[in-house]
């Protein structure tokens, strides 16, 4: 069956290549904004929410202007969420999840309260590592983590309920047991494909889910508070980025269908398993180990901007014309979430004895725009992205490039779970676009008279 398969695709594929095209001045006749952007780059409106805010431009008379980024959490500029809880040497991504679920900041109370209920829900139910997990492991986390979500709808005796208190009631449960649902599926992947031993840690009640993370996915349970500490902020970093990324669309577009929580969280997972969205970070270190095999003097600024030229053009690496790492679809000046974790990461680099590659990557982050205007013949800034140093972070950290997208789903269920609550209770109406047809009319031919 499936020689014959493969046959008739062999055959046919031809046909799928012949029907699916669409001539680009269709979308300028009909003012059809492209994967949902305007002519000048920034996104088409389509919605409003009160849970984040990604500011990069302004706009003047009309004209878009760039501005100095800036992340908003619930109306709160992250910079000053970040500096609030490491100037009090806490760790703050349970206190971001708080922030981003019921609108305001916690006092101390209320924040023991919603940690000590996050530690003891992050133990998957009874029996669902073993049959969900391990009896049924994935060569990609990611999509062991969807399937995971979805199994979820069985384990839950009201699935499919939308009044808010149970659609709480779900949001806490995910948040707090995603960091537990990654590490497993890592195990069981590195158990079943890489051959490694079986290490299944029970998460513990008593740490952050940044600690919890590094306790579970390393043998030997052991972290530093440096570690633990730039791995929370980059799940902060990551928590919410507004309701216009492709994720939280997703998510908000599923929700509009008054679905259960488990099918749009799912449909969530899917969006950001995609290179294009939350494997950017994996791209972007793969780059840096190209010009690190490539590059003999790191610290010399003039080969490091001739590699960028070549791989500009098309030369070297993946040979697509891209510096990974540099550029966003909103940030113009500057990404807050890149200067926030450079600083840590400058901190780690230290620790792990890996500054001079730091280094490398302060050099792409100077050097790079240089080259991209060369290339270009444009004066437009592009500022270093978060994925830039999140994974050199990662890997620092000594965590395997297959978990760097399941962390990013672990830092953005927040924000899925959020903006799926401010759907279903606010807007109340579903997500239904329109597209236009530009087929042609054409009559109906029997059958026997077809060619």
């Amino acid at each position: 069956m499936e020689q014959r398969l493969n046959a008739y695709v062999e055959k046919m594929v031809n046909a799928i290549d012949d029907v699916n095209k669409i001539d680009a001045e269709f979308f300028s006749k009909y003012n059809v904004k492209k994967g949902l952007r305007n002519s000048d780059g920034s996104g088409v409106l389509v919605g409003l929410t009160e849970i984040g805010e990604v500011h990069g431009y302004v706009l003047y008379e009309g004209e878009r202007k760039e501005d100095e980024g800036r992340l908003i959490y619930r109306g709160i500029d992250v910079v000053d969420l970040v500096k609030g809880f490491q100037t009090e040497h806490r760790f703050g991504f349970e206190e971001v999840c708080y922030l981003l679920m019921f609108g305001k900041l916690p006092n101390r109370e209320q924040l023991d309260e919603f940690n000590g209920l996050l530690g003891d829900l992050r133990a998957l139910p009874n029996g669902f590592t073993e049959d969900m997990i391990l009896k049924a492991p994935s060569s990609d986390i990611m999509n062991k983590l969807a399937r995971s979500v979805l199994v979820s709808y069985s384990y839950d005796n009201d699935p499919d309920s939308i009044y808010p208190k149970n659609l709480l009631r779900q949001s806490m449960e995910l948040i707090a047991r995603f960091p537990t649902m990654a590490a497993y599926g890592f195990q069981a992947k590195s158990h079943y494909y890489g051959g490694q031993s079986l290490y299944i840690h029970m998460p513990r009640p008593d740490l952050s889910t940044a600690e919890n993370i590094l306790h579970m996915i390393r043998p030997d349970n052991k972290y530093t508070r440096t570690e633990a500490e730039i791995l929370d902020l980059a799940l902060v970093l990551h928590a919410e980025h507004g309701g216009g990324n492709n994720s939280t669309f997703a998510a908000r577009v599923v929700s509009s269908t008054e679905t259960d929580t488990y099918s749009a969280i799912a449909a969530a997972v899917g969006s950001l398993k995609g290179p294009k969205h939350g494997g950017a970070n994996i791209k972007a270190m793969q780059m840096l180990e190209n010009i690190k095999e490539n590059v003999s003097d790191w610290a010399d600024d003039d080969e490091v901007k001739s590699y960028l030229t070549r791989m500009m053009n098309r030369e070297v690496f993946d040979r697509a014309g891209l510096i990974y790492g540099l550029g966003h679809a909103v940030y113009t000046l500057s990404d807050p979430r890149t200067i926030l974790l450079k600083e840590k990461a400058h901190q780690l680099a230290i620790e792990k004895g890996r500054e001079k590659e730091f280094l490398l990557y302060d050099a792409v982050e100077r050097i790079g725009p240089e080259v991209f205007s060369a290339k270009k013949g444009t004066s437009k800034n592009i500022c270093a992205n978060v994925d830039l140093y999140s994974g050199f972070v990662y890997n620092a950290l000594g965590i395997p490039t297959e978990l760097f997208t399941p962390l990013f789903a672990v830092a953005r269920i927040v924000g899925w779970c959020a903006h799926r609550i401010e759907e279903v209770v606010c807007m109340q109406k579903i997500i239904r676009p329109a597209y236009k047809s530009i087929s042609k009319l054409q009559p109906f031919i029997p059958l026997e008279e077809r060619e």
